[in-house]
C-alpha cells in the first residue's frame, strides 16, 4: 500500500463552500422544531447567540493554527506539536466521533426527508428502536447513498468539492425561500407560543450546537489538499462560521414565529415556508433542498473524518493501512471506507436516534475543542517565533477565551446539568467508540513495532 501525497486540489470557492456547506446541511430543517420546542423562539435564539460567540471565538484559533500548519488532519498536527502522541490520538478520536456521528446522522435523516415527501416510501417493517418503526426502504435508501458518496470521495475530493458549491447554492436559496416569506408577512406572525420556556431549554439547545457548527474545522482537515497560500485559509474558515452564525439565526427566528400548527408538525422549517407562502410547493423546495443538505453535509463530513483517520494513520497510531493513498486519485481511500461503512450501517437505527446522535457527537466535538485552545495557547508560549500567516485578534487573550466558553459548553453535558447526557444511549455511543479507539490504538502499535 502506497501512503503516497494527498493533492492540492481544492481552490478558495471550494475551500469556503466545503466548511460552509457542513454547517448548514439538512439538521436546521429537521431540528428547528426540537430547538423551539425545548427553548421557545428567544430562548433558542439566546441558546444560538451564546454558543455562536463561543463557536467563532475558538474558530479564531483553528484559523491562526490552520495556516501555520496547513497539514491534513488539522487537530491532530496541532495537538502534536503543542503536547505529545498521546493527546494529539485522544482529541483527534474525539473528533473523528463527532465526524462520524454527523455522517450517521445524515444517513438516517435522508429517508426522513423522503417519507416527508412520500409518506408511502415508508415499506418492509423491520424492527422497532425506543418506540420508532424502522423500515426495509429507510435502510436501503441510506445505505445505498452511504456507497454511492463514499465511492464519490474514493474518486477525488475536487471533484466531490464542486458538487458541493453547487448544492450550498441551492441550500441558500431555499434559505432565502423561508426568510422572505416571513419578511413579506410580517402581519402574519404567530405570536401566540410560549417565546421563552425557561434556562433549561436553554442549555438543551447549547450542547446541540457545536453539532452545528461542527464543519468549519473541515477546513484544516483538508489543509494539506487546499492550493491557497496558508493566510487564506485562515481567513475562508473565519468568513463560514461568520456566515452560518447569520444563517441559523435567520432561521430560528422565521420558523419560529411562522403561523402554522407546531403541534402536529414534524418538519417545522418545511411547514413554516408552506405557511408563509400559504404553498405546498414551498415546503416541498425547502425539504428537496435539505435533501441536498444532507448530501453536503455527509460529503464534508466524510472528507474530515476520513482526513483525520488519514493523519493518525500516518503517525503511526491507527493501522497502517488507513493511511494509504489511492494512487490514481490521490485519496486516502481504506479511510474513506471506514467512515463510510458507518453511514451505511446508520440508517438502521431509525429516527429516535438523531437527538442521541446530536448530543453524544457534540460532546466529541467539545473535547476537540477544548484540544486545540489549548494547543493554542500552549504553541503561544512555547514557539512564540513560529510563522502565523493568519494571526488571531486578541493573540492569547482569544485562546484563553476560547479554552473558557469551551469548557462551558462541556460542563452542560455533565451528569447533574439539566442538559447531560443519556444513559445507556448517548454515554453508550461514547463508551463503544472509546472501545473501538483503544482496539485501533493497540493494533497501530503493533503493526508498529514489527
Amino acid at each position: 500500500m502506497a501512503q503516497g501525497k494527498l493533492k492540492r486540489v481544492l481552490g478558495s470557492a471550494d475551500t469556503f463552500f466545503l466548511g460552509f456547506g457542513a454547517m448548514i446541511g439538512w439538521s436546521w430543517v429537521i431540528l428547528a422544531g426540537v430547538w423551539i420546542s425545548n427553548a421557545g423562539v428567544l430562548g433558542a435564539g439566546l441558546a444560538f447567540l451564546l454558543g455562536s460567540i463561543a463557536i467563532t471565538v475558538i474558530g479564531l484559533t483553528y484559523a491562526e493554527l490552520a495556516s501555520a500548519m496547513p497539514i491534513a488532519g488539522g487537530e491532530h498536527s496541532y495537538t502534536e506539536r503543542a503536547f505529545d502522541p498521546l493527546h494529539s490520538f485522544l482529541c483527534t478520536w474525539a473528533l473523528i466521533f463527532g465526524y462520524v456521528s454527523v455522517v450517521a446522522f445524515e444517513a438516517i435523516a435522508l429517508p426522513v426527508a423522503v417519507s416527508y415527501i412520500f409518506p408511502g416510501f415508508k415499506m418492509l417493517p423491520l424492527w422497532s428502536i425506543a418506540g420508532y418503526q424502522v423500515y426495509g426502504s429507510e435502510v436501503a435508501l441510506g445505505a445505498l447513498t452511504g456507497v454511492l458518496i463514499t465511492g464519490l470521495n474514493i474518486l477525488g475530493v475536487r471533484l466531490a468539492a464542486r458538487i458541493q458549491i453547487g448544492i450550498v447554492i441551492l441550500i441558500l436559496i431555499a434559505g432565502a425561500v423561508l426568510v422572505g416569506g416571513g419578511l413579506v408577512n410580517l402581519d402574519a406572525l404567530d405570536t401566540s407560543e410560549p417565546l421563552w420556556k425557561g434556562f433549561p431549554g436553554v442549555f438543551a439547545v447549547i450542547i446541540m450546537v457545536p453539532f452545528m457548527f461542527v464543519g468549519f474545522d473541515v477546513i484544516p482537515q483538508s489543509a494539506e489538499e487546499v492550493n491557497l497560500p496558508p493566510r487564506d485559509i485562515g481567513r475562508a474558515l473565519v468568513a463560514s462560521i461568520l456566515l452560518a452564525v447569520v444563517f441559523y439565526l435567520l432561521i430560528v427566528l422565521t420558523v419560529g414565529y411562522a403561523p402554522f400548527d407546531k403541534s402536529t408538525s414534524t418538519l417545522f422549517a418545511a411547514d413554516a415556508a408552506g405557511a408563509y407562502w400559504n404553498s405546498k410547493t414551498a415546503a416541498a423546495f425547502l425539504v428537496f433542498a435539505g435533501i441536498g443538505g444532507i448530501v453536503t453535509s455527509w460529503n464534508a463530513f466524510l472528507i474530515g473524518g476520513s482526513r483525520a483517520v488519514f493523519a493518525l494513520a500516518r503517525s503511526e497510531q491507527l493501522p497502517k493501512i488507513l493511511g494509504a493513498v489511492h494512487p490514481r486519485f490521490g485519496t486516502p481511500w481504506p479511510a474513506i471506507i471506514l467512515i463510510g461503512v458507518f453511514s451505511v450501517l446508520a440508517p438502521m437505527l431509525g429516527r429516535n436516534a438523531l437527538n442521541w446522535i446530536v448530543n453524544a457527537g457534540g460532546f466529541g466535538i467539545v473535547i476537540a475543542y477544548l484540544y486545540v485552545a489549548a494547543s493554542f495557547i500552549r504553541l503561544r508560549l512555547k514557539e512564540p517565533d513560529m510563522p502565523r500567516p493568519y494571526t488571531a485578534p486578541g493573540g492569547m487573550l482569544t485562546g484563553i477565551g476560547a479554552f473558557v466558553l469551551g469548557l462551558a459548553i462541556f460542563v452542560l453535558y455533565l451528569p447533574g446539568s439539566p442538559s447531560a447526557l443519556k444513559w445507556p444511549q448517548e454515554w453508550g455511543m461514547l463508551l463503544i467508540w472509546a472501545i473501538i479507539g483503544v482496539v485501533f490504538m493497540a493494533i497501530g502499535k503493533k503493526s508498529q513495532r514489527r
